[in-house]
């Protein structure tokens, strides 16, 4: 019977000792076996940084892309076979600073995808520069003197760009953490899982410590995941309590037709299932040549 060592691999792990890497791919393998997901039908799309290696990590189909590329790569292997699990995984850096481009679109198009950024308020990999989500007056190896910038706020730019499941996870909490992954996964449209993952080793600010005295879950406040609105005003909480309440948990969830469902190529069948061999090409390929 098949059961979570399906989804083990041999390759040992080259992340931190403490890392919240861990945790995420952890709670991703949790998420799928629970889920009732084969290996072979789940595709991982990565970019660069720490949080690229996870294909590497687990027993599924996986990809490493270029620097802030997974998306785009990710919505080509969607668009290919839809029937496939297609989930994305970032740091913040890869999706909130060069890849942010290909977020925006990806959200409003609706692809059913799942999105996981590691959220680790730095980078890590290339050791220590502020990023696009560092807080402001945090010191670094490119802000000496403290971070300038306002930093990007992705649960509030997911949720007004067109994402229709928008959720938040710690590292720290990995039954909450798996919780918010099979959410994620099951939803028919763009989810994005924002997670606090804690740089052990280059982010001395946001640690586990901070994030534990500091995070509660909304939906233990009662909080409508329909609306837009009050949403969008739980995404902006950190900044306006100066970080002393970080909302988790599912902020918006609605429904909506995703972009693969209204492809009238794709409703019969997957793309990849078509048989293209009655296809007459030989118009096109006298107008190329």
């Amino acid at each position: 019977m098949a059961g979570i060592t399906d989804f083990n691999v041999k390759e040992k792990s080259q992340w931190c000792p403490g890392c919240g890497d861990f945790a995420i791919v952890g709670a991703l393998k949790s998420a799928l076996n629970e889920l009732g997901i084969p290996h072979h039908q789940t595709v991982i799309s990565s970019g660069i940084g720490c949080s690229g290696k996870l294909p590497h990590y687990l027993n599924t189909y996986g990809l490493e892309t270029l620097h802030g590329r997974s998306l785009p790569c990710a919505s080509g292997v969607k668009l290919a076979n839809h029937d496939l699990n297609v989930v994305i995984v970032g740091g913040d850096g890869d999706g909130y600073g060069i890849g942010a481009g290909h977020f925006v679109h990806a959200m409003r198009r609706n692809y059913d995808m799942t999105y996981v950024v590691h959220n680790n308020q730095i980078y890590g990999l290339t050791t220590g520069q502020a990023s696009p989500t560092t807080q402001m007056g945090m010191k670094t190896k490119t802000s000496p003197d403290g971070v300038i910038e306002t930093p990007f706020n992705p649960i509030a730019t997911a949720i007004s760009g067109g994402a229709t499941f928008v959720a938040r996870a710690f590292a720290g909490d990995m039954l909450h953490l798996k919780e918010m992954m099979k959410q994620a996964m099951a939803h028919k449209g763009f989810a994005l899982l924002d997670v606090f993952q804690p740089c052990v080793t280059f982010n001395k600010l946001n640690t586990y410590e901070f994030f534990t005295k500091r995070v509660y879950k909304l939906q233990e406040k009662g909080h409508d995941v329909s609306d837009r609105f009050k949403a969008i005003e739980k995404a902006f909480e950190d900044t306006t309590s100066n970080y002393e309440r970080l909302p988790i948990g599912v902020f918006y969830n609605v429904d909506r037709p995703t972009y693969e469902s209204q492809q009238f190529a794709l409703k019969e069948k997957a793309l990849v299932k078509h048989d293209l061999s009655k296809i007459d090409v030989s118009v096109a390929y006298e107008e190329l040549m």
